[in-house]
């Protein structure tokens, strides 16, 4: 009788705690369940903590909410002017309807990345394709996206139960022969400019050396002017200045006057004068008491 009791007390005992095992179940609090009953939902969207079901018949699903990130593989699009470019991107997602979320995928997260992915390759692809290259180049990527980011989370809440939280373009490249072309345009462009500023640059400087040169040729005029002006003063003045001086001693001035012209007649080798010796020429060499008489002429006066 004792060893029934006993084995009744275990199987008792190891039945209450497969019940309880089966009955009682936790959901974490990154996490959401759903309810099932023969794989039909019958609660939906179960908060954290500790929460009761009938075994069996009953099952619950858990669903990770965290932010998962989708990180999708380089893709070419082609731009409004059916330019390429590869484009390498990422998505962050998140389970926001977890019975949605369960009856699109079957609680699959594998599943939910083969859905979301062609969705946003598809939005990105539309994109790209209202934009031209230079508007893509320009723009910032966080508004760049934001259009495919919306669009995206409003459809695949309603479609798959999952929130798209953000699309990050992580690089965009050019093929090469692209590349190229755009290479070339960009050298064309900044040669064109460099032309522009050379050009600018020549008229400015023709323009500051026409002025120059103008304001040159004034000064020269003035200062020639002004020293013809000077120039005049100081002959009227010497002229003066002699007529003063021989009208004080006619025949000193006119002795003056004749060792001049002896000085340069006889100033150079071999210069020979054909003159008589009568002439006037040498008259302060024949009588050098010419001048003495003048003198005393022009004294007694």
């Amino acid at each position: 009788m004792i060893n029934n009791r006993s084995l009744l007390i275990v199987g008792g005992l190891a039945a209450a705690a497969w019940l309880a095992s089966n009955s009682l179940y936790i959901v974490d609090e990154t996490e959401r369940a759903v309810k099932l009953r023969f794989g039909e939902v019958i609660e939906e969207n179960i908060q954290p903590g500790l929460h009761f079901k009938i075994p069996v018949t009953q099952t619950v699903r858990k669903f990770d909410t965290r932010v998962l990130t989708l990180d999708t593989d380089p893709s070419r699009y082609l731009t409004l002017e059916q330019k390429a470019v590869i484009v390498d991107s990422f998505v962050q997602w998140q389970v926001t309807d977890p019975t949605r979320y369960y009856e699109a995928t079957a609680g699959d997260e594998m599943m939910a990345v083969r859905l979301i992915q062609p969705r946003v390759d598809e939005s990105l692809r539309n994109e790209f394709g209202r934009l031209n290259l230079q508007q893509i180049i320009s723009e910032r990527r966080d508004e760049l996206m934001s259009g495919p980011t919306e669009g995206l989370d409003s459809l695949l809440r309603d479609e798959l139960g999952v929130s798209i939280l953000d699309i990050r373009v992580k690089q965009i490249d050019l093929p090469q022969d692209v590349s190229q072309a755009v290479y070339d345009r960009m050298r064309s462009e900044r040669e064109r400019e460099a032309r522009e500023w050379r050009a600018q640059g020549q008229e400015e400087a023709e323009r500051i050396r026409a002025n120059a040169d103008r304001r040159r040729q004034v000064l020269l005029a003035q200062a020639g002017e002004r020293a013809e002006t000077l120039r005049g003063e100081g002959d009227a003045e010497a002229a003066a200045i002699y007529s003063e001086a021989y009208q004080q001693d006619t025949e000193f001035f006119s002795f003056y006057r004749s060792l001049n012209a002896y000085r340069e007649s006889f100033s150079g080798d071999g210069n020979m004068l054909i003159l008589e010796p009568s002439s006037d020429f040498f008259r302060y060499l024949k009588s050098p008491d010419v001048l003495t008489r003048g003198g005393t002429e022009a004294q007694a006066q």
